[in-house]
């Protein structure tokens, strides 16, 4: 085992800060961090396994250590001082590891497929993309506007949904290839369609907005379908994920009962 790092100017320390704070060094390198014990299990069961992870003292003798070191991760002890600076949490975990961005595998027929626009809230991505993947999604595409999806809020949020759904960025031109021999749904509060008399049983594609802004002029182009979600008169739109999550499980009901 390494010697314990007690320099924020150690290499593998300024490439993981730097991989935390800025979204274009996460894609420049393909690289990701994720903190703490849930997050790196939940890798861990999915096959994936870090290039690096830093741990403090205290998490020496863990379980999660010894199996990072039977995986081949290269483990890098360090003083608390080092693991504070490399994360993005006010009380970190212990444990902070890098891996590789998982390059995204979905089937050539794409028949359930999530469309992002322009949600900006990390909270709320993370949280979309977890109803994603327990819904059954095949793919999310995160539209231009979007936040990264590998900001470290979201992937917290996510809870693991990074490795369970296939996620890519694309431009408008690339999502209507995706999308071009399906239907694609827009979820929209001024529709006329409710999102409960769609099949779902078909090939679709989804598209959620942001719900402060709505979806964008280039969506409404692409989409075929707006639908909404009947509410209450007078009630307030709801957030994108929770929109989201409504629509998603209802597709899934209607698959599981046919």
């Amino acid at each position: 085992m390494a010697d314990q790092i007690t320099s924020t100017q150690n290499s593998r320390v300024k490439l993981t800060r730097t991989l935390q704070t800025k979204a274009r060094a996460r894609r420049g390198e393909r690289k990701m961090v994720l903190e703490g014990y849930r997050l790196i299990e939940d890798a861990l069961k999915a096959n994936k396994r870090p290039l690096f992870a830093f741990f403090s003292q205290d998490n020496a003798d863990t379980k999660l250590i010894g199996q990072l070191g039977a995986a081949g991760t290269e483990l890098l002890p360090a003083t608390d001082e080092v693991i504070r600076y490399v994360s993005d949490t006010e009380t970190p975990a212990g444990i902070v590891a890098v891996f590789t961005i998982p390059r995204p595998e979905f089937p050539e027929t794409l028949t359930r497929v999530l469309i992002l626009d322009a949600i900006r809230e990390p909270g709320n991505m993370g949280t979309i993309l977890r109803t994603a993947g327990a819904a059954g999604v095949e793919l999310v595409v995160a539209a231009p506007g979007c936040v990264d999806i590998y900001n470290p809020k979201v992937i917290r949020s996510g809870m693991g949904a990074h490795f369970r759904v296939p996620l890519v960025d694309a431009n408008w031109q690339e999502i209507g290839q995706f999308c071009q021999n399906m239907p694609v749904y827009l979820a929209t509060g001024d529709a006329e369609i409710s999102y409960t008399t769609v099949d779902w049983n078909q090939p679709w594609a989804l598209i959620v907005g942001n719900e402060a802004h709505g979806v964008s002029d280039t969506a409404r182009d692409i989409a075929t379908t707006p639908i909404a979600i009947p509410m209450a008169a007078e009630t307030e739109s709801l957030n994108a994920a929770t929109a989201t999550a409504v629509i998603l499980f209802e597709a899934a009901r209607q698959r599981s009962v046919t």
